[in-house]
């Protein structure tokens, strides 16, 4: 596992990022080893590689200007907004006036609707990111976060209200990262589904507190005054006095990406058409704007990490005497940093159809950082599969850890396309209970990743990684994949379930 993650995290595959000589270096790699395997090719025409068109937008010449009338400022790109182009357009020109709409969320089946029937056509939407529970525990699920709370929901909503753009308020509490992650994250290429039908916006961004502050406050308005407004059900749109001009200049490029694809064939006649996926993204930021003297985002625990398990689950699986009944299929998808498009491509163009597809076991960020007592997973809570990975984890005499999902992990990784499409699914975790260390050192590692190496150029491979955990999170998922793949009834929505098929 270690040489795949330090092959894979090198300064060679500049990043990983999709349709870029590192990006073919690494599914090329992906590829050569699940023929090492012995696994089938599961792409069409016999590959191992399942074609995602992409459309690619990289910024060069953000402008962001806003005021009321003659009093106007401009904002520094980078370091008060980054913006980014929703189309594949190299030149987008947007005037509009400025709305406040609160968290921007249409939820009925939380009785909540920011936008109460305004016509907001044409408009540059200013709001603020997660959901009204993190002011207000009695309302969504409380202070862990709802789908309706990840800027992804935000701006489909906001296209769905006629919306020419959208300004998302950053703050590290809400949006659950620092100002550097959005800065890195927004700043190298953008991707989109080629084809993607639907209404979009023009073009989004993100704004600093301050920086939204000051220009509200130059009409009279506050806003955490508004931001109080917004966690209420009465709460209705703002129409600020702002108005906003913006200009996008953007490289654009359609390009081919792929998912990289290969299948363990079930031993049952009958039951081998039917999958367990086990997903991996195979993809990162590429090259971007640079930390002292590095501008390679390597992406070493995101996701090289997944990806040296994934395979080292290939290769036990393969290795077995008895093959499980079911088909394993491996999915290393791309793009998964610009919004899960190699999964929802997967989705929309399954290559086993997902009504025979047991479930979606995804594996992002594995612990590099040593042997636990415990594991988690995220989506135990929504389906059978919670009592499955209860059962493979305590087989390795490890406790699950039940933690609050307050950052919305959940939608932030590529099962979630599968959960969307009514595929159960889970994401596995690292445990926080380290054996040899004192308590809470798990937690403090985590949030000191979060801090300083999360889509920042410092997550590199180092050899103070370790891998008796990582071998703990493979034999708990190889447990749960036998298990699924050898059950008598496929795994099932729990009651109340989101994402119920």
């Amino acid at each position: 596992m270690d040489a795949h993650l330090r092959f894979l995290a090198s300064d060679l595959l500049e990043g990983r990022a999709p349709a870029t000589r590192g990006g073919h270096l690494a599914t090329d790699y992906i590829a050569a080893q699940f023929e090492a395997l012995g696994l089938e090719p599961a792409g069409p025409n016999g590959s191992y590689f399942q074609p995602v068109a992409l459309a690619g937008t990289l910024t060069q010449q953000p402008s962001f200007v806003w005021g009321k009338g003659a009093d106007t400022r401009s904002l520094k790109p980078g370091d008060e907004f980054v913006e980014w182009a929703m189309k594949p357009e190299s030149r987008i020109t947007v005037d509009g006036d400025v709305v406040f709409v609160g968290y921007g969320i249409k939820a009925p089946e939380y009785r909540w609707d920011d936008y109460k029937g305004a016509d907001l056509h044409g408009k540059v939407l200013l709001m603020l990111v997660n959901d009204p529970g993190i002011q207000d525990s009695t309302l969504f699920k409380g202070r862990v976060l709802t789908y309706y709370g990840r800027w992804t929901y935000k701006l489909e909503e906001a296209a769905r209200q006629g919306a020419v753009g959208v300004v998302l308020v950053h703050t590290t509490p809400s949006a659950t990262y620092g100002w550097d992650v959005v800065r890195g994250s927004w700043s190298v290429e953008q991707f989109q589904l080629e084809g993607d039908a639907g209404p979009s916006l023009d073009f989004a961004s993100w704004a600093t507190h301050d920086a939204v502050q000051s220009a509200l406050a130059s009409v009279g308005l506050n806003l955490d005054s508004l931001t109080r407004l917004a966690a209420t059900r009465g709460f209705m749109p703002v129409s600020t006095g702002l108005h906003a001009a913006i200009d996008l200049a953007s490289a654009v490029r359609h390009v081919q990406s792929e998912n990289v694809v290969a299948r363990l064939r079930g031993s049952d006649p009958v039951l081998s058409s039917q999958v367990v996926v086990i997903s991996a993204h195979w993809d990162h930021k590429g090259i971007g704007p640079a930390v002292g003297d590095d501008s390679i985002y390597n992406g070493a625990e995101d996701n090289a990490s997944g990806v040296a398990a994934m395979l080292a689950t290939a290769e036990a699986l393969s290795k077995m005497p008895k093959r499980p009944r079911r088909s394993v299929l491996f999915v290393a998808t791309t793009a998964e940093e610009s919004g899960l498009l190699g999964s929802a491509g997967y989705v929309a163009h399954p290559l086993f159809p997902l009504a025979q597809t047991a479930a979606d076991i995804n594996m992002d960020e594995v612990n590099v950082h040593g042997a636990t007592r415990d594991i988690a997973a995220l989506g135990t809570d929504q389906s059978s599969l919670g009592k499955m990975f209860a059962d493979a984890a305590a087989a390795e005499s490890l406790k699950v850890a039940n933690r609050p999902d307050i950052g919305g992990g959940f939608f932030r990784s590529d099962h979630f396309p599968f959960a969307k499409a009514g595929v159960p699914a889970l994401s596995i975790q690292a445990g926080e209970d380290f054996v040899g260390k004192p308590a809470g050192w798990g937690r403090q590692e985590e949030q000191g990743f979060e801090q300083h190496r999360y889509h920042q150029p410092s997550d590199e491979w180092t050899p103070l990684f370790r891998y008796d955990g990582m071998s703990q999170e493979v034999r708990v998922v190889m447990r749960l994949t036998l298990a699924i793949a050898d059950g008598t009834d496929l795994p099932q929505w729990l009651p109340g379930a989101d994402f119920r098929r």
